[in-house]
């Protein structure tokens, strides 16, 4: 039985720790943030590949992930994930990712109101962190992982086994990665009013995320941005882009609920950016290190894809 340590709790962290745990391995969690207290639980967290890269990577650990949710949503209601059909407006018509083939429901829009070119509607899964979160923990423990919190200034170095960094922003210290930058993300959450759709203008951005008891309202992409101060005006601002794109997306209705939701929390969040995924093995000081971090926005949609990889690293070696 391969003996893992996983640096790091978030929506990667763990689900690397059960991947691991599934295929056998004794697996311990180290973490100065708990799952709760992370940025994963900050996210909006619907499967929408932004902001990472390789494409071809990103590509492939999206479309597994995107299965392994829909299995999820089908298999665990108690995991928080749930499958949401939603309206995506475009200012700017740059054709269809690559991904789109892997949405459900998905259907062009070419009418669609001003400043707007083009539109499209898709099912795709989106996971309530403040129950998805908890669940991959039970998870963990269930299949006898532990969780502990823990600072660390750097990396582990066990006497055997092997350890998987999915540090996110830390990896700046742990790895010594310069190359890892915060992608600031500020978001207003209300109490739910109804919504069961969300909606995007991803050129701004501007997105309005259902969950069970909540939506989410967000979203800014501040790069080299620190602050987890939130930020009043920009709260503000977050609201009246929403009501103004829930008008545009044809819920009137929605728009009005919206401005009288009674707001639960300003949050922030800082997202690990980085040129690309770092998803490779090396050896540290004699100890076999496998990195997992750097997924911008899309910890969430990569989540079990990159956990898979993960896993085959550590079993091959």
């Amino acid at each position: 039985m391969e003996r893992v340590i996983v640096v790091g709790a978030g929506v990667i962290g763990l689900s690397c720790a059960v991947r691991l745990l599934e295929a056998g391995c004794e697996v311990h969690v180290l973490a100065r943030d708990l799952p709760d207290e992370t940025t994963s639980a900050v996210s909006a967290a619907m499967w929408y590949p932004y902001r990472a890269a390789p494409p071809d990577r990103v590509r492939a650990w999206a479309r597994r992930s995107f299965l392994d949710y829909v299995d999820i949503a089908a298999q665990h209601e108690e995991a928080g994930v749930r499958l949401r059909s939603g309206t995506e407006l475009m200012r700017v018509d740059t054709g269809n990712p690559e991904w789109l083939a892997d949405v459900l429901e998905y259907a062009r829009l070419d009418d669609v109101p001003e400043p707007y070119v083009a539109g499209r509607r898709f099912r795709t899964p989106v996971a309530d962190m403040g129950i998805y979160l908890p669940w991959l923990r039970h998870r963990l423990h269930e299949l006898s992982g532990t969780l502990t919190r823990m600072a660390l200034a750097q990396l582990p170095a066990p006497q055997d086994g092997v350890v998987v960094d999915t540090s996110g922003l830390g990896a700046r210290l742990l790895a010594a990665d310069a190359t890892v930058r915060p992608l600031r993300g500020q978001v207003v959450v209300v109490e739910q009013f109804g919504l069961t759709e969300w909606s995007l203008d991803d050129s701004v951005p501007t997105y309005v995320v259902p969950r069970e008891h909540t939506v989410v309202v967000g979203g800014t992409a501040e790069e080299d941005e620190w602050s987890v101060q939130p930020d009043a005006e920009l709260s503000a601002g977050l609201l009246d882009r929403a009501h103004d794109l829930l008008l545009r997306t044809g819920a009137p209705a929605m728009a009005d609920r919206l401005r009288r939701a009674r707001i639960v929390a300003h949050r922030v969040g800082l997202r690990p950016e980085r040129p690309s995924v770092r998803l490779d093995e090396e050896v540290v000081d004699g100890v076999r290190v496998v990195h997992c971090y750097g997924h911008g926005g899309s910890g969430m949609t990569l989540s079990w894809g990159c956990a898979s990889d993960v896993v085959d690293l550590v079993v091959a070696g």
